[in-house]
């Protein structure tokens, strides 16, 4: 069985990695080479192949073959990409398998993602030095015009891409099971923070994501599943006509603005539930309204490095 040290401490660590796929025939060996090259390996990586049409299940059960520490979970094929819900539905899956004991961490990554072999060693080291720290990832970047570039990360500076998350356990117990609708990745970090846990993106430990952001869906599709899990995490209507008016002045210009605004009204318009309790949603909206009015707030995070702009 591998194990995770800190080298610092000599102090060993357990993590587990659950990834959904689906369709990832052209990235999957990437992502399973940058695990394999790791210098601190997973005890056990659960990939759970979401009915995949091409040559994803095959390439996946190759690998499994050859190292014991990779599962591979193969669902039906449900006939569609089911955006937001249907990769928690995967990784809830996948989570069944996961042991009751002998392991600190969890992981849900995606499968169309490259890394140093550093990547798991160092953003352990940062738990390690920060005892608060209860979710956190590295920096996405997007191979654009032959360049690397930071992709968005989305207003809040306390966001944690939903293709690299790492908790905590004691975290974890706390806020799972991750929810399984549009916004599942800000509901997370939402609870972490209310329950007294920091989130965090480490801006100096990068991740290359080989597919565009919400590419698989369309990219009006994306805004809009955006914006209606704007609203299932229970943002504040000024705090989403603020972010709706920033997004204004981005390419193509008004056009991501009208699909997050869209996307947040029809949540409201078919009187669909938050997904928040209303105690946690109630402690995001007061967290917005510090923000607006330039007081401390959980968005209070140091910005991107120049160097990694």
């Amino acid at each position: 069985m591998n194990i995770t040290k800190n080298l610092k401490e000599n102090k060993i660590y357990r993590y587990i990695i659950i990834t959904p796929v689906r369709d990832e025939e052209s990235c999957i060996k990437l992502t399973v080479k940058s695990i394999i090259n790791q210098t601190q390996k997973p005890i056990l990586w659960i990939i759970v192949d979401d009915g995949s049409t091409d040559d994803t299940g095959r390439i996946l059960d190759h690998y499994a073959n050859q190292y014991d520490w990779i599962r591979v979970v193969h669902r039906e094929n449900r006939g569609y990409r089911a955006a937001g819900s249907g990769v928690i539905a995967a990784f809830n899956e996948g989570y069944t398998r996961v042991p009751i004991e002998g392991w600190d961490f969890i992981v849900k990554l995606d499968g169309d993602l490259s890394f140093e072999p550093d990547y798991f060693e160092r953003c352990f080291s940062r738990f390690e030095e920060d005892k608060v720290l209860g979710l956190a990832g590295g920096t996405v970047f997007n191979h654009r015009n032959g360049k690397l570039v930071v992709d968005s990360i989305g207003d809040p500076c306390f966001h944690v891409r939903g293709a690299t998350k790492i908790y905590r356990r004691l975290c974890w117990e706390q806020i799972s099971p991750l929810e399984q609708a549009p916004g599942w990745d800000t509901i997370d970090e939402v609870k972490a923070n209310f329950y007294g846990w920091a989130t965090r993106t480490f801006s100096d430990i990068a991740l290359i994501q080989h597919k565009p952001t919400g590419g698989a869906d369309g990219h009006w599709r994306n805004w809009y599943k955006n914006g209606l899990g704007c609203y299932m995490a229970g943002y504040h209507p000024v705090f989403m006509l603020g972010k709706c008016a920033k997004r204004c002045f981005e390419k193509p210009f008004f056009i991501i603005a009208v699909a997050l605004f869209l996307g947040y009204c029809s949540g409201s318009l078919k009187s669909r539930g938050q997904a928040q309790d209303k105690e946690v949603v109630r402690y995001l909206q007061k967290q917005q309204l510090r923000y607006l009015l330039r007081r401390s707030s959980i968005y209070d995070r140091p910005n991107t490095p120049k160097q990694y702009q």
